[in-house]
C-alpha cells in the first residue's frame, strides 16, 4: 500500500516564504552596494586621468588629434582600469582557492556566454562611459543608468524573467529620478561637447544593458567570484590588445608605448588601483545581486549608481582633491531619494506592510 505523502504544514510554508524574501532582500541590497562601489570607481578612474602623464596628453601640447584624445585615451583609461580590476579579481580568486576553478569554467557554455557578454560591457561599454565622462562630465552617469532598462526588456526577451506593471512603474519612477540629476547639467556652464557626451552614455547603457542581462543569468550557475573575474580579466585584455592598438594604428601612435608610460606613472597609477579594487566590487556585485533577485530588479537597484556617481565625484574630486565643478545641487538630492522610493516599489508591494501588519495584529489578538 502506497504511503500517502503529507502535505506541507502552514509553518513550513511559511518559513519557505520567508527565506524567499530574506534571500531576494538580500539581492537587492548587494545590488545597491554595487551602484555605491561604482560611483567610486567613476570618481577615482576621473581623478587618475587628470594626473600625471594623463594630464599631459590632454593637455594642448600632446600632439594628438581630437580622435586620439576622445577615443584613444578614453580607452586606454579603461584598460588601465580594467587590467587593475583583473588582477584584484585573480589575486581574490587564488587567495580563495577559487582560481582552478576560473580556468575550468572558462571552458564551459556559461563562461563562454559571460566572455561574449564581457566583450560587449568592457571594452565597447566601458569606452563609451568614459568618452562620455570627458566630454560631458558625470551628467552621463545618470544617462548612463539607463541600463535597467534596457537590461529588463532584454531579460524579459532572452530569459522570460516577469516583469510586472509595479515593477515597471518602479523603474519610471527611478528614470524620472535619473532625468532629475542629469537635468542640473543643462545650464549655462555646459559643456560644448554636452551631446556628444549623452550620446555615449546612452550607447554605454545600451552595452551594460545587455551585458547585465546575460550576465546575470550566467552568475546563476556559477560563482559570482569566478563570473566577475572572467569579465574582468576578458574586458582587460581585449582593451589592451585590441582596442587600445586600433585606435592608436588610426590615431598613428605606437600604443605599446603609451600603455607602458600610462602604467609606470607612479602619480596616476595609485589612484587607478583603488579605481580598479572599486571596479572589482561593483561587478561582482552586480553579478550576485542580479542572479539573487533577477535581472530588472537588480539593474534597476543598481542604477543608484546614477546618484552615486555625481556624489562620489562631489566628495573626492570636488571636496578632498578641491577640483571645481563637482558641487552637487538639491535637487541632485531630492532625485535620491524619488529613486529610493521606485528601488522600493520594484522589490516589494507596499501593501504587503499593511497585510503583514494586520497579520500579526491578528496572530497576537488569536
Amino acid at each position: 500500500m502506497a504511503q500517502a505523502v503529507s502535505s506541507p504544514t502552514p509553518a513550513a510554508i511559511a518559513a519557505r516564504k520567508r527565506l524567499k524574501s530574506d534571500f531576494l532582500r538580500t539581492g537587492v541590497i548587494t545590488a545597491v552596494l554595487s551602484g555605491m562601489s561604482y560611483g567610486n570607481y567613476t570618481a577615482f578612474m576621473t581623478l587618475a586621468m587628470g594626473l600625471g602623464v594623463w594630464g599631459v596628453w590632454y593637455g594642448p601640447d600632446s600632439g594628438l588629434s581630437s580622435f586620439g584624445v576622445m577615443f584613444l585615451l578614453s580607452a586606454l583609461g579603461a584598460a588601465v582600469t580594467d587590467t587593475c580590476s583583473a588582477l584584484w579579481a585573480l589575486g581574490i580568486a587564488l587567495a580563495k582557492g577559487k582560481l582552478g576553478d576560473f580556468f575550468r569554467c572558462l571552458k564551459t557554455k556559461p563562461g563562454c556566454v559571460m566572455m561574449g557578454a564581457a566583450l560587449i560591457g568592457g571594452p565597447i561599454a566601458s569606452t563609451c562611459y568614459v568618452v562620455g565622462l570627458q566630454q560631458a562630465g558625470s551628467i552621463i552617469v545618470p544617462i548612463s543608468a539607463l541600463c535597467p532598462a534596457i537590461g529588463a526588456i532584454l531579460a524579459r526577451i532572452l530569459f522570460k524573467q516577469r516583469l510586472t506593471p509595479r515593477m515597471m512603474l518602479g523603474i519610471a519612477i527611478c528614470f524620472l529620478a535619473s532625468a532629475l540629476i542629469g537635468s542640473v547639467g543643462l545650464g549655462e556652464d555646459a559643456p560644448q561637447s554636452l551631446f556628444l557626451g549623452i550620446f555615449f552614455g546612452f550607447l554605454a547603457a545600451l552595452g551594460w544593458g545587455l551585458e547585465g542581462s546575460v550576465c546575470g543569468y550566467g552568475t546563476a550557475m556559477i560563482d559570482s567570484e569566478i563570473g566577475i573575474t572572467i569579465r574582468q580579466v576578458t574586458s582587460s585584455l581585449s582593451n589592451l590588445f585590441i582596442l587600445v592598438p586600433i585606435f592608436a594604428y588610426i590615431t598613428g601612435v605606437n600604443p605599446f608605448d603609451m600603455i607602458g608610460a600610462a602604467f609606470v606613472d607612479t602619480e596616476a597609477m595609485p589612484w587607478f588601483i583603488v579605481a580598479g579594487f572599486a571596479a572589482y566590487f561593483a561587478f561582482q556585485l552586480w553579478y550576485k545581486g542580479n542572479a539573487m533577485c533577477g535581472a530588472a530588479l537588480g539593474m534597476s537597484c543598481n542604477g543608484m549608481f546614477s546618484f552615486w556617481g555625481p556624489f562620489f565625484c562631489w566628495v573626492i574630486l570636488g571636496l578632498i582633491f578641491k577640483q571645481d565643478g563637482w558641487m552637487l545641487p538639491g535637487i541632485a538630492w531630492i532625485a535620491a531619494v524619488v529613486m529610493v522610493v521606485g528601488i522600493f516599489i520594484i522589490a516589494m508591494n507596499p501593501l504587503d506592510l499593511f497585510r503583514k501588519n494586520d497579520a500579526e495584529a491578528h496572530n497576537e489578538a488569536a
